[in-house]
């Protein structure tokens, strides 16, 4: 009997510790879906709320020509005027999540639709971390490609 009482609390506490991970999951890609509306849209406010600007950030930007650009995360919460609300949409894909308990690291492919219809592709490494309950990007590397 104690056996299976054992084997029963493991099995549910796997199941617990599996949901936690999927609530987790659903709110990171929400978060991510947020944060590239709000860039297009031009929504400062909710777009800066996507973020928490740690001293040890990083955003990084590879082009297709070769460049890698060190973004100043003050341009991601406050961006200098003209650089967001240029409409279009992005659409994120082939997510692979790494979740340990308040730290994430999230990989993911984007296709970022202007409103002429050019398209833009990225391979993106997102870094998350929980903050007061919610889920916020502290860093993130995104690699510009052109489709081969």
């Amino acid at each position: 009997m104690k056996k299976i009482l054992f084997a029963f609390t493991i099995l549910l506490s796997s199941f617990c510790a599996g949901a936690q991970k999927v609530k987790d999951t659903i709110a990171i890609k929400k978060l991510l879906e947020k944060e590239a509306a709000t860039w297009r849209s031009g929504d400062v406010k909710a777009h800066a709320d996507c973020w928490s600007v740690q001293p040890y950030r990083r955003i990084l930007v590879s082009t297709t020509d070769g460049n890698c650009y060190d973004v100043a995360p003050e341009n991601v919460i406050s961006p200098p005027a003209g650089t967001m609300g240029k409409g279009g949409h992005a659409v994120l894909s082939n997510y692979t999540f790494s979740i340990q308990k308040k730290h994430a690291w999230v990989s993911h492919d984007e296709v970022s639709v202007a409103v002429d219809g050019n398209k833009t592709y990225s391979h993106e490494l997102r870094l998350l971390e929980k903050i007061k309950g919610q889920w916020k990007l502290v860093g993130q590397s995104i690699h510009i490609y052109k489709p081969g």
